[in-house]
């Protein structure tokens, strides 16, 4: 069974319909996939992730604000602390740095990235980074913060081997979204054969980034599948050992989710 690690299932077309998440949660079941981790983008559809968790076992939330989210309610430490309490909630984030998208001063940007590492060192609870062209300020700042203390993975990565070795001295995982699928991420699927099974996980990013042959349509967690056969192609495995070390990964990072 695989774990689709990082998604966004509130943001899928039709998620306000409890018949339209039967059937995309029927669509992963029908590819072995047994449990997803709903990702937080900003705090005011938060409720909406969460609701998902409790009404679905199969369901994980977190807790978080994304770096490029420049609009709305600006959380504290206290505030995702009280939210973390939540036994669904598994993680803190996603957090991180974008500078791809944002423009001009964006210490904002570094400032809420410290305030998620503080939230997640105090809650023991692990962090999901997003970072885009921004490789040095984020292991800057991991290292700065001790985000090592916490831990976390490093969400779909498409950075260098370089910097997934820095971040995985600090107790971090590299996940691997469908983008490890296309034909043009050749620097990527090298570091996809060379990151230790013990420290990867795999996701889809849904809505997002549909993998080969999806690419160019909307995403979904059943589609994580394709992530792990591309996988096992690169390091010459199965896809059935690729999908028993991600599972077990999963559940040695986010050591809250049953």
């Amino acid at each position: 069974m695989f774990i689709d690690s990082h998604c966004h299932i509130n943001c899928l077309t039709g998620a306000d319909s409890p018949e339209n998440i039967a059937t995309y949660l029927k669509n992963g079941e029908s590819s072995s996939i047994d449990k997803y981790l709903c990702v937080s983008i900003d705090w005011e559809t938060y409720p909406e992730v969460l609701a998902l968790a409790e009404a679905h076992d199969e369901i994980y939330a977190s807790i978080g604000v994304h770096p490029n989210h420049d609009e709305g309610y600006e959380p504290n430490v206290d505030d995702l602390l009280e939210k973390a309490k939540h036994s669904k909630i598994i993680a803190i984030g996603e957090t991180g740095l974008d500078y791809f998208r944002s423009e001009g001063d964006v210490e904002w940007q570094r400032d809420r990235f410290r305030t998620h590492i503080a939230a997640a060192k105090k809650c023991q609870k692990p962090l999901i980074i997003h970072t885009r062209e921004a490789r040095e300020d984020t292991i800057r700042i991991l290292k700065e913060e001790n985000a090592a203390e916490a831990g976390g993975v490093m969400h779909c990565f498409t950075e260098t081997w370089e910097m997934a070795q820095a971040a995985m001295e600090m107790n971090f995982y590299i996940s691997f979204s469908g983008i490890v699928t296309f034909k043009t991420a050749t620097e990527l699927k090298e570091v996809a054969k060379k990151v230790p099974f013990d420290r990867m996980l795999i996701e889809t990013d849904s809505p997002y980034l549909a993998p080969v042959p999806h690419r160019g349509k909307q995403n979904e967690p059943a589609y994580v599948k394709y992530v792990a056969e591309t996988i096992a192609e690169l390091r010459g495995v199965s896809v059935e050992e690729v999908a028993e070390k991600t599972t077990e990964n999963f559940h040695r990072l986010f050591k809250t989710a049953p």
